[in-house]
């Protein structure tokens, strides 16, 4: 009972707070485009202040539409097709938007990760991602796979 009065009040509050900031926080000064830096935090509810020098996190620095873009992406657990669909655009702006909010974020979108280590086994199945029967048994009878490949999965799977 505590648990959802505590969170009808956090929703309340935060739906207040909503009202309030109207304006989001900015990251460069609007005359030499420098970096700002936060000087006080301050409490709604009792008006604690707290002075000092605070930095803002990378993604303060990202302006609104990458973060709205970051907001679909996690929202569609980075599934390209869901996030074309969403945001009505094509999958070569997808990966452009996603290029510049890692460089955004002070990556180099273009460092791909590396390659994972081979692993000891030496069967063709280990470079085929996990399947479902369905889909290995599609692939069996299309002869994208062997039935040896097609029984390993299988027992993989198991």
């Amino acid at each position: 009972m505590d648990k959802i009065r505590f969170m009808k009040d956090h929703m309340f509050k935060t739906d207040l707070f909503k009202e309030k900031a109207k304006n989001p926080v900015i990251s460069q000064c609007p005359i030499c485009h420098d970096d700002l830096y936060v000087t006080k935090l301050v409490c709604d509810n009792c008006g604690t202040g707290i002075e000092g020098k605070f930095t803002l996190s990378k993604f303060n620095y990202l302006d609104t539409e990458k973060l709205y873009f970051i907001e679909v992406f996690v929202k569609n657990r980075g599934n390209i097709k869901a996030i074309e669909k969403e945001m009505n655009i094509s999958y070569p702006t997808v990966k452009k938007l996603l290029d510049e909010v890692i460089s955004g974020l002070g990556y180099n979108p273009d460092q791909a990760n590396p390659p994972e280590e081979p692993t000891e086994s030496t069967d063709s199945t280990s470079d085929i991602p996990k399947m479902t029967k369905l889909e290995i048994i599609e692939k069996l009878q299309k002869g994208e796979i062997t039935v040896l490949e097609a029984a390993e999965l299988l027992k993989k799977n198991k």
